[in-house]
């Protein structure tokens, strides 16, 4: 890659895009464009498109610009990677060199430079994700100065583990014990409804908050992504919901993205039946390595849920980092 050059993303990108992260070495699909421009009415998108010198497409960054107040109240452009998503970073071929990554960062830092940027903000995808190996980015990211901006714990579960296998409490098999004997019974592929009524009756209740996304946002990406978005539920004897789960499910990694329980649900421990049944659901298909239950921090990382780590390590689950770095152009 001796030459590089960049160029914003537009609609017209939209099929060349989706291409290139289809054989990405390190992208899901939370970096298709049907699922990143769901809340375009939320960001401003300023995602780029790297070509080389024969107009190649090489890379890829999705991102979205912000103004923010600097420390002294004046307004100032930032660009994320992406605020929008979870992880973002290079998406990048699988024969990319450290190299062309190297020009890459090079590349995207004089560019924002010249448009007036004060920071780059930089989510890499979590090492768990990847295809190949693909920590380039972070080596570039530290021999330019950029320091942790956040860090998010995060609790995964090897689906086949080598020598040390991930230790389930005695208490959870227990209660998942329990519920099948009083004839509960796990849906996978259930609809989204009636979990997503139990959610926001739960957040409101213990939060005040109500999901990230509506009822009317997943199902929408849902249908767009049908492999990669599914809800599996827990019901009793009478076919009451008591509990559920939505997962993302990528190459490698099958992602919480939301789980939640009804009062009902609660009070019999319906999560241990339902979490234990999807985790063998996933690791009977012999084909992802990790199951990953999402992060337990808050405030960048500087507080963490005691009590719902504890929860999640009772299914043998221990730590992946969520990183997010910071640049300053200036």
């Amino acid at each position: 890659m001796s030459t590089l050059t960049l160029r914003r993303y537009t609609a017209d990108d939209q099929r060349l895009w989706d291409s290139f992260v289809a054989c990405s070495r390190n992208a899901t699909f939370l970096f298709y464009r049907r699922y990143m421009d769901y809340h375009s009415d939320r960001f401003r998108d300023h995602s780029l498109v790297f070509t080389d010198g024969k107009g190649r497409v090489v890379a890829l960054l999705p991102a979205n610009e912000a103004v923010a107040a600097d420390g002294a109240g004046h307004s100032v452009k930032r660009l994320h990677s992406h605020q929008g998503l979870t992880y973002g970073g290079f998406i990048l071929p699988a024969k990319a060199h450290t190299a062309d990554v190297e020009l890459l960062l090079q590349t995207t830092l004089d560019y924002l430079r010249d448009e007036g940027f004060d920071t780059f903000y930089y989510k890499p995808l979590p090492p768990i994700y990847h295809l190949l190996p693909s920590e380039d980015d972070v080596y570039w990211l530290w021999r330019n100065g950029a320091q942790v901006e956040s860090c998010a714990l995060s609790s995964t579960i090897d689906l086949m583990p080598g020598t040390v296998r991930p230790h389930v409490s005695g208490s959870r098999r227990n209660n998942s014990n329990a519920l099948r004997r009083m004839g509960c019974t796990v849906r996978h592929n259930a609809p989204l409804t009636e979990f997503w009524q139990v959610l926001t009756d739960n957040l409101l209740t213990s939060h005040g908050v109500r999901p990230v996304h509506t009822l009317e946002e997943m199902s929408l990406l849902q249908t767009a992504c049908p492999d990669n978005i599914v809800c599996h539920t827990v019901h009793d004897a009478d076919g009451v919901l008591l509990a559920g789960t939505v997962v993302f499910i990528t190459p490698r990694v099958v992602h919480a993205q939301y789980i939640s329980a009804s009062p009902e649900g609660k009070r019999c421990a319906a999560l241990d039946h339902l979490l234990l049944s999807v985790i063998d659901y996933y690791r009977a298909q012999k084909k992802f390595r990790y199951f990953d239950f999402g992060i337990n921090t808050e405030r960048g990382g500087t507080y963490l849920n005691h009590s719902l780590i504890m929860q999640k390590e009772g299914f043998g689950a221990s730590g992946t980092l969520y990183y997010t770095y910071s640049i300053s152009l200036y």
